[in-house]
C-alpha cells in the first residue's frame, strides 16, 4: 500500500465529515487506506463514520490520549510506504495527494513535506513553515515579535527546504517516523510536530515546504487561542527545550511567568460574529431547506468578484471541486470582507471557521 491517512480526532463531527470526503476525493487514484483514531468525542463522530464511511479503519479511545499517542496508534496499524498526519479540520484539493506524493517520491533524503495551508477566511497561515524555535526566537516570540520565528524567507509558493512543519498536514515515510520514534508521547497537546520535524532534521534527513498546493485549514477548531491554549503551547516548549537545547534561564523564568497568568486568568475568547448583510450561494440547485435557515436573502451564482462586503459565500461541493473552492476563498479573502461556509457532497449542512480565536458554525438544514 502507498499511503496510510491519519486523522485524530476529538468533537468535531460536522469538521471531520467534510474532511473524510475531501481526503476520499483526492485519492481516488492513490492506494490509500483512512484512519481515525478518536480521543473519546461526545458528539457522535464515532456513530458518524461508522454510518458514512464503513471502509474507514476507527480506533475508538475511552479517554483523552492527546494528540502524541493518538497519532502514533493510528501509525501502528497502518500499512502505507508513506503516512499522511492530517487534522479532521482539514480540506484537501482532489490533486494535493498526487502532487504531494510525487514530490515525495521524486526527493532523496526525504524527511516530512508540508504544503502551503489557508484558514477559513482565506488567509495563509505562515505556521505553514517554520524556523527551528531556539529560546532566542522563542524569547521574541513571547514579546508578539513572530518575525524569526516563521520562514519568512519562503515565498507562499515556493518549494524549499524548511526546518519546522506543521503537524496539521505532514507527510512522510513510515519507516523514518518509526527510526525517530514518532511523535514523543511527553507532549500531550501543541510542541510534537515541532519535535517530531526537529528529530528528523537531527537525524540528517531535509524537510520540504511544498507551496504548490494549498490546503483548507479551519484551525479554530484544533488550535482554539485561549489561555488553555498559551499554557498548553508554552508548556510543550519548555518540554521541547528540555530535551533538545541547553537549559535557559532567561527562557524558563519567561514561560513560568506566562504558565503564572494564564492560570490567574480566565480565557477571554468568545465566538466571534462577523457581519453578513447577504448570501452568495454558489450551486446549480436551489436548496430551499437551506434557504429556510438563513435570515438574509440569497443570491445566486453572481461573480464572485462582484460580490460586496458583509457577504457570505456558501460554496455547494456538489456543483464545485475541493479545489476550486480552496483557491477562491484563497483569492477572494485577501480582497474582500466576506465570509465562507461550504456544502459538503450529499451532505445537509453547511460550515464554516472564521477565526482561530473563535469556534467555527454548522447550520443544519
Amino acid at each position: 500500500m502507498k499511503l496510510s491517512v491519519v486523522i485524530l480526532n476529538y468533537n468535531v463531527r460536522y469538521f471531520l465529515e467534510l474532511c473524510l470526503k475531501s481526503v476520499q476525493e483526492a485519492a481516488k487514484d492513490i492506494e490509500a487506506q483512512i484512519i481515525v483514531v478518536d480521543n473519546n468525542s461526545s458528539d457522535e463522530s464515532c456513530q458518524m463514520v461508522k454510518k458514512l464511511f464503513p471502509e474507514v479503519t476507527l480506533i475508538q479511545n475511552h479517554k483523552n490520549l492527546g494528540f502524541s499517542k493518538g497519532n502514533n496508534q493510528g501509525v501502528a496499524v497502518s500499512k502505507g510506504e508513506y503516512i499522511l498526519i492530517l487534522n479532521p479540520d482539514i480540506v484537501v484539493a482532489e490533486d494535493s495527494l498526487i502532487k504531494l506524493m510525487h514530490f515525495a517520491d521524486s526527493k532523496q533524503n526525504l524527511g516530512i513535506v508540508g504544503c502551503k495551508l489557508i484558514d477559513g477566511s482565506g488567509q495563509f497561515l505562515p505556521e505553514s513553515k517554520r524556523n527551528i524555535p531556539t529560546p532566542k526566537i522563542s524569547i521574541k516570540k513571547i514579546f508578539g515579535n513572530s518575525s524569526s520565528y516563521y520562514a519568512n524567507h519562503i515565498k507562499e509558493e515556493d518549494v524549499a527546504k524548511a526546518d519546522i512543519l506543521v503537524g496539521a498536514c505532514m507527510l512522510l515515510k513510515k519507516d523514518i517516523y518509526q527510526k525517530v520514534g514518532g511523535f514523543d508521547e511527553d507532549y500531550f497537546m501543541y510542541g510534537e510536530d515541532i519535535d517530531l520535524s526537529y528529530k528528523i532534521l537531527k537525524s540528517s534527513y531535509d524537510n520540504y515546504f511544498f507551496g504548490k498546493t494549498t490546503i483548507l485549514h479551519f484551525k479554530g477548531e484544533s488550535t482554539l487561542k485561549d489561555n488553555t491554549y498559551t499554557k498548553h503551547f508554552y508548556g510543550a516548549m519548555k518540554i521541547f527545550y528540555k530535551k533538545h537545547f541547553k537549559k535557559n534561564m532567561l527562557f524558563d523564568g519567561l514561560v513560568s511567568l506566562v504558565l503564572f497568568f494564564a492560570k490567574m486568568f480566565k480565557s477571554d475568547v468568545q465566538d466571534e460574529t462577523k457581519q453578513i448583510d447577504r448570501y452568495a450561494l454558489l450551486s446549480d440547485k436551489t436548496w430551499v431547506k437551506l434557504s429556510s435557515k438563513l435570515n438574509k436573502p440569497i443570491m445566486y451564482n453572481i461573480p464572485l468578484p462582484d460580490v460586496q462586503n458583509f457577504t457570505e459565500i456558501i460554496f455547494d461541493a456538489n456543483y464545485m471541486s475541493y479545489k476550486e473552492i480552496i483557491n477562491q476563498m484563497a483569492a477572494i479573502g485577501k480582497n474582500k470582507l466576506v465570509t465562507f461556509k461550504i456544502l459538503p457532497k450529499n451532505s445537509n449542512f453547511i460550515i464554516g471557521s472564521n477565526s482561530n480565536k473563535s469556534r467555527g458554525e454548522v447550520i443544519v438544514f
